[in-house]
């Protein structure tokens, strides 16, 4: 046989060599696809079933989350409207009659004032009625000895008295914040009750 001859049968040789290696692993990867894919259906089926199987409880899961939601939203708009009461019974107390808020406030420093010597009375910022010639007028019914302060707080009513670095806080917004927590109860009952 000739050299050529040789070379041809070599690489037909070779050729049917590679065709049946190709065959085989056509085969294989049809046979890897196939089980591949009835896995695949296999896993989608019992993801399914489990799927149904749960269903309910996702569902119920997902009632629980939004009755949440709403109860939280409720409870938002109920702690907001009883914020808007309490700074409700703010404005209406910094908004009394002179005559009334005159006759308040001297009650409360009544009780605020321990023996009479010197103390500093701070008032807010808008305080129109607690002026110099009041507490001279106060001093001398009372035989105190109380002083305005030149500073004045950020209360929107009311005093605050300070003797031997100590403090009576006196702001409505204190006498309103005392009042909340006793009367707090009181007032989600009468707003809410249904």
């Amino acid at each position: 046989m000739s050299l050529a001859d040789i070379k041809k049968k070599i690489e037909a040789d070779a050729g049917a060599e590679a065709r049946k290696i190709l065959d085989r692993a056509k085969e294989q990867a049809a046979q890897i696809a196939a089980e591949t894919d009835r896995e695949i259906a296999s896993i989608k089926n019992s993801y399914e079933e489990r799927f149904k199987g749960e269903q309910p409880e996702i569902l119920r899961r997902r009632e629980i989350v939004a009755n949440l939601d709403v109860k939280k939203l409720n409870l938002g708009a109920r702690q907001q409207l009883i914020e808007e009461v309490y700074e409700g019974a703010l404005k209406k107390l910094s908004s009394t009659s002179s005559d009334r808020y005159i006759a308040f406030i001297e009650s409360m420093l009544d009780r605020a004032v321990k023996d009479g010597e010197e103390a500093v009375i701070t008032v807010g910022k808008g305080e129109k009625h607690i002026t110099p010639d009041w507490i001279k007028g106060y001093n001398e019914r009372h035989h105190t000895n109380i002083v305005l302060s030149d500073v004045k707080a950020s209360i929107s009513g009311g005093f605050i008295l300070s003797h031997d670095k100590v403090s009576d806080n006196a702001s409505f917004e204190m006498l309103v914040r005392w009042l909340r927590d006793d009367l707090e109860a009181d007032v989600v009952k009468r707003l809410f009750s249904e």
